[in-house]
């Protein structure tokens, strides 16, 4: 669903997917594997995509990665993977979308970053190059500024007008302008390139959560291209998280963003789907989009010394998340379902009432029963020990969906 009042955008076309123009806010995500290993980078690919990415960006910054491209675009076909596959292409793009022309064609959208096309008069020119091919191939581009690389010479060019007109503009005031100015300017000569106004997405990405609204509102009052919003380098974890939720919710609730990827720094061999289960929990939470049901669960306190409520919804959440692939094919509105896992009586039945189906486990010195409640009515009783509770519950959300959600024709 389209939340009231979005910032009003042009609507672009990316292999079968509406970004802006009103549609759903969109999902996207990016490899972390070498594009020129073409197993892992499949293999990666289809688990990002079964965990809720609706679009997926790999690395294409040498020949090799460029040869690769084409393989993984006709493999993620062949599994039945329809999420556009977006090239991200830093310094070099103009050479490889012109020595590979089947990596061009293979890609839905080509993400150029203007800082990063060369220097001077060859910066114009190499990236009107990479539009060029756009339009040859009828390719979706992405301007993409980010912060960290911002063009030198426009940062200078403004800090010498700020100081020569005493504007008394801060640097960050200074740098942020800049990011705009660089995505606006790009934009025009992307138009004057061929490139359709229908094919091209913007963002400007920061690394801290005020400048992220500040430099958006700003974007968003000039330009009606959709916008990609994100806050780069955002961290590990829970610094991650939280920077990334506290800035793309404030503008995702005043309706600017239109596709959205949260980036976070994985762990050594960390799972590089927390940042599309982070990006669908935010636009869920935003009431913009359902991806998955979710799962209520109570934080603990001193009435739940014993650690059931917790492993059981750990694992609850998993059992959904492993599922929701098979279940979305198969049900009609299943990703709306709720369901709490509590660990006492104190608001374990309420919780338990206000979920489509939930569980109440006994605190410390409870009677050792668990309470299950469907639609807000008492259903039955568990008894037994964790593995014995784990299965039956399951059980029953398994048959809650069977028997509540229309099948898909």
């Amino acid at each position: 669903m389209a939340a009231a009042g979005r910032h009003k955008t042009v609507g672009v076309q990316v292999a079968g997917i509406q970004v802006g123009g009103g549609a759903p806010v969109v999902v996207q995500s990016m490899c972390n594997t070498d594009t020129s290993d073409v197993d892992s980078t499949l293999r990666q690919c289809l688990e990002l995509g079964q965990a809720g990415s609706e679009m997926l960006r790999v690395t294409v910054n040498l020949p090799e990665a460029a040869e690769a491209v084409p393989s993984i675009k006709r493999r993620l076909m062949l599994a039945g993977c329809r999420a556009p596959l977006i090239g991200d292409f830093h310094y070099n793009g103009h050479l490889l979308l012109t020595k590979y022309p089947a990596c061009a064609a293979a890609l839905d959208k080509y993400r150029i970053n203007p800082g990063n096309v060369g220097t001077g008069r060859r910066r114009d020119e190499q990236f009107s190059t990479i539009c060029r091919v756009a339009v040859e191939h009828g390719k979706a581009i992405r301007i993409g500024v980010n912060g960290g690389s911002l063009n030198q010479d426009l940062v200078m060019r403004k800090m010498q007008e700020n100081t020569d007109h005493d504007l008394g503009l801060t640097s960050e005031d200074i740098v942020n302008e800049c990011m705009v100015l660089s995505a606006i300017e790009s934009t025009e000569l992307a138009l004057e390139s061929g490139v359709r106004k229908d094919q091209i997405i913007i963002s400007c990405k920061v690394s801290r959560p005020q400048d992220l609204i500040a430099v958006y509102r700003s974007l968003a009052a000039r330009t009606d291209q959709p916008l990609h919003l994100g806050l780069t380098e955002a961290g590990m974890g829970v610094k991650g998280l939280v920077w990334s939720a506290s800035a793309m919710g404030v503008l995702l609730n005043e309706g600017i963003g239109d596709t959205i990827r949260i980036s976070l720094t994985p762990r050594p061999g960390g799972d590089r789907r927390e940042e599309v289960y982070a990006s669908c929990e935010l636009l869920q939470a935003l009431g913009l989009r359902a991806f998955a049901p979710s799962v209520t669960a109570c934080p603990g306190c001193g009435r739940t010394t014993s650690t059931t409520f917790q492993e059981l919804a750990e694992r609850i959440q998993d059992y959904v998340r492993e599922q929701m692939p098979v279940w979305k094919t198969r049900y009609d509105g299943v990703e709306t379902m709720t369901l709490a896992v509590m660990g006492c009586v104190v608001n374990g039945p309420g919780e338990s009432k206000a979920a489509n189906i939930g569980i109440s486990l006994p605190g410390t010195g409870e009677a050792p029963t668990c309470p299950v409640y469907v639609d807000g009515q008492h259903f039955t009783t568990l008894r037994g020990t964790y593995d014995e509770l784990s299965a039956a519950f399951r059980a029953l959300v398994d048959n809650y969906v069977d028997t509540r959600y229309a099948r898909k024709t």
